[in-house]
């Protein structure tokens, strides 16, 4: 699987975890120099607190586009030390 966005590859692994149509990649998986770490967090009753990521590629940005769970409810504990996409950031494989 890869995550693209504004031309460029995100992250690329055959190692995803689909939860609910969302493809959670490892973060040794993703290309850290695009990933700006983001004030934003959220909290969903099912999963817990998750905290964002801000990409930047070639000089545009893409606030809160990438989201991760540091310490994710038991539900979902399988996406611990993964990063997911949305906000037009495409994910195809």
């Amino acid at each position: 699987m890869k995550a693209l966005w504004n031309g460029k590859t995100l992250a690329e692994s055959d190692d995803t975890v689909v939860v609910e149509g969302n493809h959670y990649f490892p973060e040794d998986a993703i290309k850290k120099e695009y990933f700006k770490p983001s004030t934003t967090h959220t909290h969903d009753p099912w999963r817990g607190e998750a905290s964002y990521y801000t990409l930047e590629v070639d000089g545009k940005r893409n606030p809160d586009a990438a989201w991760y769970y540091p310490t994710p409810l038991d539900t979902v504990k399988e996406v611990k030390g993964r990063v997911a996409f949305w906000k037009g950031v495409t994910v195809e494989g």
